[in-house]
């Protein structure tokens, strides 16, 4: 039912219901069975949420820069953090593609309930350097590699798909342009300086919007740190 247009659910159940890609933001629950309850909220730091009036937002954070040490670098401001920041995730990642390496043949595209594989996560990554690093940040006409993975919510607003590949890469070849992909953001935050970093740029998807260089690198490190949870999550279902 709707009381002042707010939807109102009483005594129901939505047992095993899942919510994908969308908004939960100010919804209140009151007397509710949340055992088992999974939330998956990739921007919680930048908001609250309150369990039984406790904010256990800061307490997530904090537990996921112990599992992810480097994580909490993410935000580095100057150039020796940032150096800092990409060498943690580099080294994150080697770990998990080390890992991936180890487990059975054909584990690098297996999907678990929907979401991308291991090999399609490593594209998308390449897909946000090439839209914050050689998009937004060094302006390149064409950024993109036809193996990268976008975002489907693209298509839907107009971009121009038809610059990506239609077959799938091999994991060779995903892992020879992540490493070019990876080696750009290294070369770049080896030589940034201060006032670079403070360089204003056309956000890459929102042209009218100015961000700085500082603010792309932060996207690409969250990008990263996010992708990695869940690739590593995952793999974990895998068993």
């Amino acid at each position: 039912m709707t009381q002042d247009n707010v939807k109102v659910f009483v005594d129901k159940d939505l047992r095993r219901a899942r919510f994908t890609r969308s908004t939960l933001a100010g919804a209140v629950m009151r007397g509710v069975d949340v055992n088992g309850l999974d939330i998956d909220a990739p921007w919680l730091a930048e908001g609250t949420l309150l369990v039984n009036g406790v904010d256990v937002a800061p307490l997530v954070e904090a537990e996921l820069n112990r599992r992810f040490p480097g994580r909490e670098l993410r935000q580095a401001e100057d150039p020796d953090g940032l150096r800092l920041a990409w060498a943690a995730i580099e080294e994150a990642w080697a770990s998990a593609v080390d890992q991936v390496r180890s487990m059975p043949p054909g584990a690098v595209d297996v999907s678990i309930d929907g979401e991308w594989s291991f090999a399609q996560t490593l594209r998308h990554l390449a897909f946000a350097a090439d839209a914050w690093l050689g998009r937004a940040i060094l302006r390149l006409p064409q950024p993109f590699h036809p193996f990268g993975q976008p975002d489907a919510e693209y298509e839907a607003e107009g971009f121009d798909m038809s610059i990506f590949a239609t077959e799938q890469p091999t994991f060779a070849e995903t892992l020879r342009v992540r490493a070019e992909r990876q080696a750009m953001v290294r070369d770049l935050v080896a030589t940034v300086t201060p006032d670079q970093l403070a360089e204003p740029r056309p956000a890459a998807w929102w042209p009218e919007q100015q961000v700085t260089v500082l603010h792309c690198l932060h996207v690409i490190f969250d990008e990263e740190w996010q992708h990695l949870r869940f690739a590593l999550r995952d793999l974990d279902a895998q068993g």
